[in-house]
């Protein structure tokens, strides 16, 4: 027979001794989530400690990671460090090493994915160019390992962009996925 001390210990060390993750998933009792809260939570959990891909990407994560509004100047040189903070940009808690912000309507990039291809910035023949000028902020990331601490380089581009797309099975669309690069047109003077 156990003492009280090492009955109440032991629930404990049981708990401490589980996989990461699912100590996350005991803890969300105490959060009080809604049930829609409460799934969104457990995707991020088991994404976030997952050893294989991540999930294919969404347009609702396409828009909330790559569109802005124009609050704030795009030249603005903490315009990144803030802007993925604030966002919350990242791969599994690891600061991305670049990352491009648009200022243009998700419709607008969607209907690019149905343009010829174009050759990428690495010369894989699988992007697809903007026939307009796009504003955007080109992230490079300049310090950090984790979130929160990734600091940015900020720069203002304007120029012709190029997306990769993808097929989202569950809306049967075909979606923009990734932003390749702002291809600047610089005067010829």
């Amino acid at each position: 027979m156990g003492t009280l001390l090492t009955m109440q210990a032991l629930p404990l060390l049981l708990l401490l001794l589980q996989p990461f993750p699912f100590q996350f998933l005991k803890l969300r009792k105490y959060l009080n989530f809604s049930p829609s809260e409460q799934e969104a939570f457990d995707d991020y959990v088991a994404e976030l400690f997952s050893t294989g891909p991540t999930k294919p990407p969404t347009k609702e994560l396409f828009q909330k990671d790559v569109i802005i509004d124009y609050e704030r100047p795009l030249s603005d040189s903490d315009y990144c460090s803030e802007e993925v903070k604030l966002k919350s940009v990242h791969n599994r808690l690891h600061c991305k090493k670049e990352h491009f912000f648009l200022g243009v309507e998700y419709e607008e990039l969607q209907q690019l994915c149905r343009q010829r291809f174009v050759a990428c910035r690495n010369g894989v023949k699988r992007c697809h160019r903007s026939q307009k000028l796009i504003e955007g902020v080109y992230c490079n990331l300049t310090d950090g390992v984790m979130m929160p601490d990734c600091q940015y380089k900020s720069v203002y581009k304007k120029g012709y962009v190029l997306i990769t797309c993808r097929w989202q099975d569950d809306i049967r669309q075909i979606i923009p996925s990734h932003v390749n690069d702002i291809l600047e047109i610089h005067d010829q003077h």
